[in-house]
């Protein structure tokens, strides 16, 4: 009698009782093993700063959190959260809506493909941290350069997903419409939109990874404030005790930005959701 295996083989089926516990099973032996490096490296030398203990860094965070700095009096974590979530909101924003336009019209209308695939394929293959100081000369060394880094970045990919996306709209549904007397601006923006815009989502998720390595880029190069301004800052100083929670943390709202986009999506897009499987 054939017996399912529970964790390794093509047909594993983990009990749910334990999905959790292999969820978070990386976690905790990272943990310890940084926990043990830190231990060891600290006996050896107390004053080691590569490997902080995590009191140490609970200390930083907290001060960062809540004791205003000397110089300027803000609260350095959360004005550094707030100039990075406007920058990345603003260059993936405008990312969005230009990548989804772009794709939509290049999917569906032959002119404008023919006139736009081969440029935005091209841009594509730029490596954007490669223009980098092309943006800062173009754009000065403010906001708009560094929403600009982020948007080049993100933009082709997003544009080159939604036009895959709606090449494989099926036709038929194209010509019903057509026949039934639908224009062409009902049928791209009344018709085909609302089949890709959980794509859009889903692409845009897909692509924070990018736009925060961007982000970083960008601070560490050119800024007065920010998380990635931050880290480069206290480098300098060997303040792994600052640098560890800033990465952290940077993680945390690039966990929770990821899911309140697939709770978007499964909450406004349930048919999409149920599709995917």
């Amino acid at each position: 009698m054939y017996k399912r295996p529970l964790f390794f083989g093509l047909h594993a089926q983990p009990p749910r009782k334990f999905n959790w516990m292999l969820a978070a099973l990386p976690f905790i032996l990272v943990l310890i093993a940084y926990l043990v490096a830190s231990d060891i490296r600290h006996e050896i030398n107390p004053q080691d700063k590569l490997l902080p203990s995590l009191s140490q860094m609970l200390e930083s965070a907290k001060a960062l959190a809540t004791v205003p700095d000397r110089r300027s009096g803000d609260l350095l974590l959360w004005s550094d959260t707030l100039a990075s979530l406007k920058r990345i909101g603003m260059g993936v924003s405008l990312a969005a809506v230009v990548g989804l336009l772009l794709g939509l019209n290049m999917g569906l209308l032959p002119g404008i493909r023919s006139l736009k695939l081969a440029f935005v394929t091209f841009i594509s293959m730029i490596p954007p941290l490669a223009i980098l100081p092309i943006l800062f000369i173009s754009f000065g060394v403010g906001e708009l350069a560094k929403v600009m880094l982020i948007f080049l970045g993100v933009f082709p990919i997003i544009t080159r997903d939604i036009y895959l996306a709606t090449r494989m709209i099926p036709r038929e549904q194209i010509t019903k419409a057509l026949t039934l007397g639908a224009s062409g601006c009902a049928v791209i923006y009344r018709i085909v939109l609302p089949q890709i815009l959980p794509r859009l989502l889903d692409t845009v998720r897909l692509s924070l990874g990018s736009a925060w390595l961007f982000l970083i880029a960008a601070e560490a190069i050119a800024s007065t404030g920010g998380l990635g301004y931050r880290i480069f800052l206290v480098r300098r100083y060997l303040a792994m005790d600052v640098i560890l929670p800033y990465v952290l943390w940077i993680t945390l709202l690039g966990f929770l930005m990821d899911l309140a986009l697939r709770m978007l999506v499964a909450k406004k897009f349930s048919w999409y959701v149920a599709r995917k499987g």
